[in-house]
């Protein structure tokens, strides 16, 4: 089924697109990706430490894109969504949790040209009222829906933009997209509920 907004911008979290699979599934040190620079990461150390942690500010970076045609870099909406405590690194541990919602959302709301609203409890009925009305949603979503035809191995975990509906079937922008096909994928509500944490962050 063809995208029905094929012009909607695409994002990843890692800097070149064609190394997603080598680094998800190989284990390829995402430092060596050649375009790291181009996210605005200082440096590749630590573009290596939190590019896998990147998939919220890919989305709102789509969703900027969409919506005003211009958008920060990613590690610039990082540094701005960890002032707000968005995301928490332990000193000790050197662990990393985010995106944490309800900080992320009073970012977005204070510093950029859309209002985010917190949905903790999203069935999949009110996610389709939340596309009718206009709406981009960052849904929680296991990362294996890039590939949505092995049983899913969760629920949430990742952060995928879904940016419309036709019927009963749901489109949307994964930043981790292993292929084309995955990074701008579209899947029967029923196969996307099975990844669908029933939570999220919609945009307008």
């Amino acid at each position: 089924m063809p995208d029905p907004d094929l012009s909607f911008p695409t994002v990843t979290q890692y800097a070149s697109p064609d190394l997603i699979s080598a680094i998800v599934y190989d284990g390829h040190d995402p430092g060596d990706d050649p375009r790291w620079a181009g996210t605005g990461a200082p440096d590749v150390d630590t573009y290596r430490t939190w590019c896998g942690h990147m998939c919220g500010m890919a989305c709102l970076r789509m969703a900027l894109l969409a919506r005003t045609g211009d958008a920060p870099t990613l590690f610039e909406l990082l540094d701005g969504a960890r002032k707000y405590g968005a995301y928490v690194e332990s000193a000790d541990t050197g662990t990393i949790r985010g995106l944490i919602y309800a900080p992320f959302a009073q970012y977005v709301n204070d510093v950029h040209p859309l209002h985010a609203e917190v949905h903790p409890a999203l069935p999949s009925a009110d996610l389709l009222a939340l596309l009718d009305s206009g709406r981009l949603v960052m849904a929680s979503v296991h990362k294996e829906i890039r590939q949505p035809e092995n049983r899913s191995p969760g629920k949430g975990g990742h952060l995928v933009l879904v940016t419309g509906r036709r019927g009963d079937t749901v489109f949307f922008r994964n930043p981790s997209g292993h292929t084309d096909q995955a990074r701008t994928a579209n899947l029967p509500l029923a196969e996307f509920t099975e990844f669908f944490a029933g939570r999220g962050v919609s945009l307008r």
